[in-house]
């Protein structure tokens, strides 16, 4: 254990250049850090919501409008799938979360009831049969429909991890770094956004459901019943965001929806300069756009978003470029979130905000200040306790690891870009810490051995050997502690586990290896008869 290496040498070596590298930017100004090369490490220690201030939002996902729309669907679907096989039918409606409908000829119950099966529903996830949906008969001409129970809980959590993902891209749009997203509960996100000081804007940006749909207007409608919410069957009155109207009757069916974009970007209009969203259909959407326009030349279709018509233009001739814009009344700021909305997609279900919290500039950096001094006065304890009981050279050495050991730590961080947390800051004391427990480990085993009246290079050999099975042991039980507070806890805990996941794997490699090759070192120029330990 004691011959020194070429391998262990190089190690070391590398170690401190990598901590010395990628710790430095945390120390220097930005404008400094700006001025350097290209290929000098950059990146810094992200400081969590606790430690630099930001917004913290406590959002449910409204899974109960998910199966509401997801009824509303399915009538429409079984609407459409009789009316085209000529079957007719009465009473369509959806009561108590299920959709009865009456077939006017009894001799084609069977039939509808068959048609129904095949055309409505989907394959439920994980099985290699079976559809979500239950279409029953009822006496002689009844028919009802609902769903499978399982299917629905289990669209319900695909709907908050799919919120998830997409609050995360939007977050990204607005250029915060590090936000923390996590699910807590059956269907309640947490958000945290470091640096973002406006919980309003976030609520704006991360809350709309940003359900963007293309559908026709149903020109032949009775405005008279309209006006009192009435709407023929397979149409519905929609308020106008602007126009003569307050309100207008579109057709149900969607012919192409938000999900075919594949960008969308805040514009002005060539004509009137005024803040538009320009935006661009992939393959499909394309296709099915230019067809409904030019099937449909002098007739209106509405642009809707989130239950509201921006706008409803006169389709003059055929739209086959697969790109356009969306006018209203935008301003630059309002234009672009809608562009980082339809960028980022529509939210399944909508958002809820239960409860929202900001956290002051001011809060974290006395957070920051009152964790450097603690991790300062945990340093000065360490370093006193180790050079009084083991002397300035053994005791110099392990706090020379130690150090080695810090700028490890801060150099990983940064380079994997992890948040620090105030909790964070609590674990990292902890590992400086622990990590002087194989200093104390291996110094103690050494005199047992000289005590035993072993020479000192077979004493300092053992320390070492006779030592490792307890540190393996002690910093295994410890890391695995961390690796289920990171999996199953949230928040601070994650933060605390994170730090000390990483503190215990480089504390093992500065308290053993460093301390080894400095050791070794020693022992070659001193040549000592006894160890300064004993």
């Amino acid at each position: 254990m004691m011959n020194l290496s070429r391998w262990k040498v190089i190690a070391v070596v590398l170690s401190v250049i990598f901590g010395v590298l990628f710790t430095l930017p945390n120390l220097l100004p930005q404008q400094t850090l700006a001025s350097l090369p290209s290929f000098f490490p950059k990146q810094t220690l992200n400081l969590g919501l606790d430690l630099q201030g930001g917004s913290y939002l406590l959002l449910e996902v409204d899974t109960d409008a998910l199966r509401a729309e997801r009824l509303v669907n399915t009538v429409e679907d079984a609407r459409v799938t009789l009316t085209g096989e000529r079957i007719a039918f009465s009473n369509l409606r959806q009561q108590d979360g299920e959709i009865t409908l009456t077939v006017t000829d009894p001799d084609q119950q069977a039939e509808a009831a068959s048609l129904l099966r095949n055309n409505l529903g989907a394959p439920i996830a994980g099985t290699t049969g079976g559809s979500d949906v239950l279409v029953r008969t009822e006496g002689e001409a009844g028919i009802r429909i609902s769903f499978v129970e399982d299917a629905v809980n289990a669209e319900a959590a695909r709907a908050v991890e799919q919120s998830i993902e997409i609050i995360r891209r939007r977050i990204d749009e607005l250029g915060t770094k590090e936000p923390t997203i996590i699910r807590q509960g059956v269907n309640r996100i947490v958000v945290q956004a470091p640096g973002e000081s406006d919980p309003e804007r976030l609520k704006d940006v991360i809350g709309q459901t940003a359900k963007l749909t293309f559908q026709m207007v149903d020109e032949t409608a009775d405005l008279a019943a309209a006006a009192q919410g009435r709407a023929p069957p397979g149409s519905e009155v929609l308020p106008m965001e602007e126009g003569p109207t307050p309100f207008i009757v579109v057709r149900r069916r969607a012919v192409v929806s938000g999900e075919m974009l594949t960008d969308a970007r805040q514009a002005f209009d060539q004509q009137t300069g005024q803040p538009v969203v320009s935006f661009r259909f992939n393959s499909q959407g394309a296709r099915r756009f230019g067809e409904v326009t030019s099937a449909n030349i002098g007739k209106r279709f509405a642009i809707v978003l989130d239950g509201k018509v921006i706008s409803a233009p006169t389709i003059q001739s055929a739209i086959t470029g697969g790109s356009g814009q969306i006018t209203g009344s935008f301003t630059p700021e309002t234009a672009n979130n809608l562009a980082v909305l339809l960028r980022a997609g529509a939210l399944p279900a909508p958002l809820t905000v239960e409860e929202q919290r900001t956290v002051g500039a001011e809060l974290g950096a006395d957070a920051v200040r009152a964790g450097q001094i603690s991790t300062g006065v945990g340093f000065v304890a360490i370093l006193a306790f180790m050079l009084v009981a083991y002397g300035g050279l053994f005791g110099g050495i392990s706090v020379i690891a130690l150090l080695i050991n810090g700028l490890l730590i801060i150099a990983v961080m940064s380079v994997t870009q992890a948040t620090l947390t105030l909790p964070g800051i609590a674990g990292l004391i902890l590992t400086l810490a622990v990590a002087v427990d194989a200093n104390v480990l291996i110094y103690e085993r050494m005199r047992d051995e000289i005590r035993s009246g072993r020479p000192v290079i077979s004493a300092m050999d053992a320390g070492f050997s006779r030592a490792m099975t307890t540190i393996i042991d002690a910093n295994v039980t410890t890391i695995l502690a961390a690796l289920i507070m990171f999996q199953f806890g949230s928040g601070p805990v994650r933060g605390f586990a994170w730090t000390l996941s990483i503190g215990v794997v480089t504390s093992v490699f500065s308290a053993v290896l460093v301390t080894q090759v400095l050791l070794a070192l020693w022992f070659r120029a001193a040549r000592p008869k006894t160890l300064p330990i004993v």
